[in-house]
């Protein structure tokens, strides 16, 4: 039975026009981007919490390094083999101090910028959002 001889309608799907939607949106990034640049109230509370994740990722990436740099005398206490173990004829503090920490340094450093970069890039397209077609 079809919907026509049975005396119900068809179903329609109503939808609104993609440029109405857009055009909603780049409005209210433009009234977003205005708070930003006047100091309102709201502008306040989106830059403080652009701040506050860019101070977490900080804090976070400040205390990986400690714990690293600090618990690796840590282990030289707790464990006395350590002390004198060697890897490749080189003693192992040495290796880690002298050779390690820099890698790790580095790759720390990239993937804090990575982060910091991809936090920024969403405020920014909070603020203004970029047009997909």
């Amino acid at each position: 039975m079809t919907p026509e001889r049975s005396g119900v309608p068809a179903r329609v799907r109503v939808t609104s026009s993609r440029r109405t939607a857009v055009t909603a949106v780049h409005a209210q990034s433009r009234l977003l981007a205005r708070d930003l640049d006047e100091q309102t109230e709201l502008g306040d509370v989106y830059l403080e919490g652009l701040m506050r994740a860019q101070l977490r990722l900080a804090l976070m990436v400040l205390a990986l390094m400690v714990a690293a740099l600090g618990g690796f005398p840590l282990l030289l206490t707790l464990v006395p083999s350590t002390r004198t173990m060697t890897l490749a004829g080189v003693p192992l503090p040495w290796l880690v101090l002298g050779v390690l920490v820099y890698p790790a340094t580095w790759l720390l450093a990239r993937g804090y910028v990575r982060q910091a970069e991809r936090i920024e890039a969403d405020f920014a397209d909070i603020v203004e959002p970029r047009r997909d077609g």
